[in-house]
């Protein structure tokens, strides 16, 4: 670590560039830019830390006005030194997510894209939909982000019927299960009616449809009928037989058939404009179309190379899966900035070859073409909302006489039943868009407020008290670094007994960036 003072840039002072290049060895790891100021600009990774980090300053390295921009501002130069390529790889991506520094940060994780969570750490996994990537768990595992999000839901509807599942996360009777039980809906996870092991296994088949698998999935359950047959275990078999007939109806229903193919293969593109890139990855396993997943990128001022991006999408995505969800082919629409390492370090993670290619024709150069024309299609479909948001916002500000676009508005509103159990409910927008991530549910905590004797403004004095209170000190100079209060709250969701609360009803408060 260097000190805290402001430390003069590398390239203002030749000779001690000359010396910390000299100091980097000729070795694969990851190196760390940092200013003046000791912050991290950027995160890389190299087969040869020496070499690349050298060109970043060479005078005849053409680079772009992004990169330039950072190097003009590097002070100091770490590097950690890995024995492989792979190895590398994978640091930089937990350095990245760590830090997320300046000049690395593309993805937006705009909660825009839903995913598939499976809580593998619990003794009986639950599977659910989540807009939220955030680890609660090492073990727990999120497929996706999916595009088609009705079609998610569909496809989890009725895996949970050709499989039984637990359908409530809170068990409805204490002593016996519910009525999903008896309906063959669920094999009685309340009353643990069924193992841990066993239930694991079933959810495990649920998992290889959203890795791709199905097929595969289908051959194993086949060859479990025809063993349960043989047995004269007949129920059983008729059991399996209808699970494969479900699947068997979901590939039918839910995919689109594409021509001349038999290998597993990635298609990546992506459109982009001055601010923003939207990019598509569709999943094709044994010749059909499996999953369409979607990712944004922010477009810094000064341009990046789109092979860049589609770099750091495909790192991000293959470092969140299992090896058997690793295809042997992966087609791009622009050359990689590092094709090598990454084809190295999944062949690595696979056990088997896999190849990165940029098609020029024919059928898998048509892939692509496919492939970015949706990726066009959402980045204007994205466009478009952007613009009907921006327009609400402008009117917003005029109707209220203000002197900017409010960055943040939250609403407060009042819950209760004839004064019992008051509650208080905060919803949040961040330009224009609801941050969910950031409602509140309050507890209402005034001795006054009790059955039969309700005050809503006592209320709302009380929740808008304690969401400030920390800031009494700052006076009024609040700013959209303002962080939700979260002292004496309970679950990030509304009142149970007002669903569909009236928000204009109660306080609006904007805060202008």
């Amino acid at each position: 670590m260097i000190s805290s003072a402001k430390v003069t840039p590398l390239v203002n002072n030749p000779d001690r560039l000359e010396r910390r290049l000299k100091e980097i060895p000729a070795e694969p790891g990851v190196y760390l830019m940092r200013d003046g100021s000791d912050r991290i600009l950027y995160i890389g990774k190299s087969k040869k830390l020496r070499s690349r980090v050298r060109s970043y300053f060479r005078n005849a390295q053409p680079l772009s006005p992004r990169i330039t921009m950072m190097v003009r501002q590097v002070a100091e130069i770490e590097f950690i030194v890995t024995d492989t390529e792979a190895e590398a790889l994978a640091l930089e991506a937990n350095l990245v997510k760590q830090h997320q520094p300046y000049f690395n940060v593309l993805l937006k994780d705009d909660k825009k894209y839903p995913y598939i969570c499976i809580t593998w750490s619990e003794d009986y996994p639950r599977i659910f939909i989540t807009r939220k990537r955030n680890l609660r768990k090492e073990k727990d595992r999120y497929y996706g982000p999916y595009v088609d999000v009705g079609l998610l839901r569909s496809t989890l509807h009725l895996l949970k019927q050709i499989f039984p599942q637990r359908q409530r996360p809170r068990p409805l009777f204490k002593d016996r299960p519910c009525l999903n039980y008896d309906i063959g809906r669920c094999p009685g996870v309340c009353q643990q009616l069924v193992s841990p092991q066993e239930y694991r296994q079933m959810v495990q088949k649920m998992a290889m449809v959203f890795q791709g698998r199905t097929g595969e999935l289908i051959d194993m359950l086949t060859r479990n009928m025809e063993q349960a047959a043989e047995s004269l275990n007949f129920e059983l078999a008729a059991k399996i037989r209808d699970q494969i007939k479900g699947l068997n109806a979901l590939s039918a229903d839910q995919k689109v058939a594409l021509p001349d193919d038999t290998v597993s293969r990635d298609a990546i593109a992506l459109s982009a404009d001055a601010h923003h890139a939207c990019i598509q990855l569709f999943q094709i396993r044994a010749g059909r179309l499996v999953g369409r997943l979607g990712f944004f990128a922010e477009v810094p001022s000064g341009g990046i190379e789109l092979g860049a991006i589609l770099q750091r999408v495909l790192e991000d995505h293959y470092q969140t899966v299992d090896a058997v969800e690793i295809p042997s082919e992966i087609l791009v629409q622009h050359e990689l900035t590092d094709t090598d390492l990454l084809a190295d370090w999944l062949s690595e993670r696979k056990g088997r070859k896999v190849t990165i290619l940029v098609p020029q024709r024919q059928t898998k150069a048509e892939l692509i073409e496919m492939v970015e024309r949706n990726a066009k299609y959402e980045l204007e479909r994205t466009q478009k909302f952007a613009d009907r948001n921006s327009q609400a916002m402008q009117d917003l500000a005029a109707i209220l006489d203000l002197p900017d676009l409010p960055h943040r508005i939250e609403g407060y509103d009042i819950s209760h039943i004839q004064g019992a159990n008051p509650v208080a409910s905060q919803v949040v927008f961040i330009n224009g868009t609801p941050a969910k991530q950031h409602y509140r549910h309050y507890k209402i905590k005034n001795p006054t407020v009790t059955i039969g004797h309700s005050d809503d403004f006592a209320s709302l004095a009380e929740v808008i008290r304690r969401r400030f209170r920390k800031y009494k000190d700052v006076g009024a100079g609040l700013t959209d670094t303002i962080s939700p209060q979260t002292d004496n709250l309970t679950k990030p969701a509304l009142p149970n007994h007002q669903e569909n609360p009236d928000v204009g009803a109660g306080l609006t408060d904007t805060i202008s960036p």
